[in-house]
């Protein structure tokens, strides 16, 4: 199974297993760009920042869960979502817009991303 790596200085780094089943475009489109660096800012309980490709709807959905990453499609974006948002009416994360959810991060998101207002880091394959 393929995983990506979310890596900055004070986590380390964070696995994600990729969700091939359900958006395989999207995970190859990513998978082809990486490594990338990530400059990504707090909307409520995600973190969301420029993400270099352009990929299309892919069985997107507002409606999160928590520990999705996700590629937003109308801002060209890479997403964490681990809380509620400013669009949540209840404890679930939900997209401004539509994504593709991707990837799945492994680990308790909360604790590892609640202590980020801004986070840079980089996103590459698993070795």
């Amino acid at each position: 199974m393929k995983y990506i790596i979310i890596e900055n200085e004070k986590i380390g780094e964070v696995k994600a297993k990729l969700l091939l089943d359900k958006n395989p475009k999207t995970c190859q489109t990513i998978w082809d760009a990486l490594p990338f660096d990530v400059e990504l800012s707090r909307w409520g309980e995600e973190l969301y920042g420029d993400c270099p490709v352009s990929i299309p709807a892919e069985n997107s959905q507002i409606e999160c869960d928590v520990g999705d990453v996700g590629y937003w499609i109308s801002g060209q974006g890479f997403c964490i979502f681990w809380g509620p948002t400013p669009a949540s009416s209840s404890d679930k994360p939900v997209a401004a817009s539509p994504v593709n959810i991707f990837a799945k991060i492994e680990g308790d998101t909360k604790a590892i991303f609640n202590q980020f207002s801004s986070f840079h880091g980089v996103v590459k394959k698993e070795d």
